[in-house]
């Protein structure tokens, strides 16, 4: 979700290691104004560790140690998701592997199978779907995959994203961990992966890869390393639209940088990021006819209406019908339960490239016709998840903690069980 230099040691910060790489050419720097060193003590600030760390091994060794605690979080939260999928096999006389590939997982194993169509089927809605309204990059994995492995398209799709979601967890730990220390990571990542929404990471969805290359970026971004930020940055834009939103960190951390420190260089990152979504457009304009394939696919398929009608559209059909339809109203409580994070969020004061790109995810879900704010947006803004996670109370965050994993198992429950909520 990566090597380089964290912030340098101070004893008052959570974030202080001793003996960890500085980047090539940096040149260590007291916190700037997005990244503050906290005032006063830190109550649970992690203690400093103190083992030497510049041998190869021990970095290697220290790694894997530490990257045990947030793989032990994912497998738990994904335990629990086959419980509800086994649990709703039984209740529906389906398989678990089929209950756990509905609803776009069809889209992405068909792209995986058979490649994208060359044209939008005629009319508008159900009838005008096609799978040139999604990305690329997990189908390319699946395909990849099952190459390999020989599995069936499904097991493929379903062991991809698995290994994403694990890869996605460890990059999110280590980002938190900069800032917030091994507790604050612990508890960050255990929020964001026990998220309403990370009911997805156990589907053939593509929030997995989403959040693997944009925490892999942000950390990238806050240690300087700005080819690797750009490069993670453009495969997060080919995963998901809204991972294109990872482009407004790359350009807030190189205008800090060079505004800062003349550091010119840091321009790599915002003009790598926009590479992987514009290869996918030149694609599309090559195969379909139009750079703007994509747009219109979604258009005809599913985002018929009036842009930023989203959100006042699910709170006019939460008073119209109450709890009557369960995707408006799950979309309008969701938009409730975003503004109550952000106001943690923002007190935390987390650096601005975190902030740079929550708001530009919950920008897509303002702009959209239909979307609005769901489960899943926010699990793909996950560092506002991950920062209110750090930062709350031990008894709020243990409540959270449990209403967040039911919400989760509930939500998965009515997914996987047939047409009573849309993931």
């Amino acid at each position: 979700m990566t090597t380089a230099h964290p912030p340098p040691v101070d004893a008052g910060a959570p974030d202080a290691e001793v003996g960890a790489p500085v980047a090539e050419g940096a040149v260590p720097e007291a916190p700037v104004a997005d990244e503050p060193a906290p005032h006063g003590p830190v109550p649970d600030a992690p203690a400093i560790d103190r083992t030497p760390t510049d041998r190869p091994d021990a970095r290697v060794r220290r790694f894997l140690r530490l990257s045990l605690r947030p793989v032990l979080l994912y497998l738990a939260s994904r335990v629990g998701m086959l419980l509800v999928a086994t649990a709703t096999a039984s209740n529906t006389h389906q398989p678990v592997v089929k209950v756990l590939t509905p609803w776009d997982s069809f889209w992405y194993l068909t792209i995986a199978q058979s490649g994208y169509v060359h044209h939008i089927p005629p009319g508008q809605g159900n009838a005008a779907q096609s799978d040139l309204g999604f990305f690329p990059l997990v189908p390319m994995l699946t395909r990849a995959t099952h190459l390999v492995t020989g599995f069936d398209w499904a097991v493929s799709g379903l062991v991809t994203t698995s290994v994403l979601g694990l890869a996605a967890a460890v990059a999110v730990w280590w980002m938190l961990h900069d800032l917030f220390g091994r507790t604050g990571a612990d508890r960050g990542t255990a929020l964001v992966f026990f998220s309403p929404g990370a009911l997805v990471l156990s589907l053939v969805y593509t929030e997995a890869a989403t959040i693997l290359f944009v925490a892999a970026t942000l950390l990238a971004l806050r240690r300087s390393r700005w080819v690797v930020a750009g490069l993670c940055a453009a495969v997060a834009t080919t995963a998901d639209p809204v991972g294109s939103a990872v482009i407004v960190p790359c350009v807030v951390g190189a205008v800090l940088a060079v505004r800062r420190r003349g550091e010119w260089k840091a321009i790599a990152a915002p003009l790598l990021a926009p590479f992987g979504i514009g290869v996918f457009f030149l694609y599309l304009w090559a195969h379909a006819g139009s750079p703007f394939e994509y747009f219109r696919a979604q258009r005809a398929g599913w985002q018929g209406g009036t842009y930023f009608g989203g959100i006042p559209g699910s709170f006019g059909h939460l008073f119209g019908h109450w709890f009557a339809d369960p995707d408006y109203a799950v979309k309008a409580v969701s938009a409730l339960v975003a503004v109550a994070l952000l106001v943690i969020f923002f007190r935390a004061r987390p650096p601005g490239t975190w902030i740079g790109y929550v708001m530009a995810v919950l920008a897509f879900g303002a702009i959209s016709p239909v979307i609005g704010v769901t489960p899943r947006l926010v699990l793909r803004g996950f560092p506002l998840l991950g920062v209110v996670g750090a930062k709350l109370p031990p008894l709020w965050f243990e409540a959270v903690l449990g209403l967040s994993a039911l919400c989760m198992a509930t939500l998965g429950a009515m997914a996987m069980g047939g047409p009573l909520w849309t993931p």
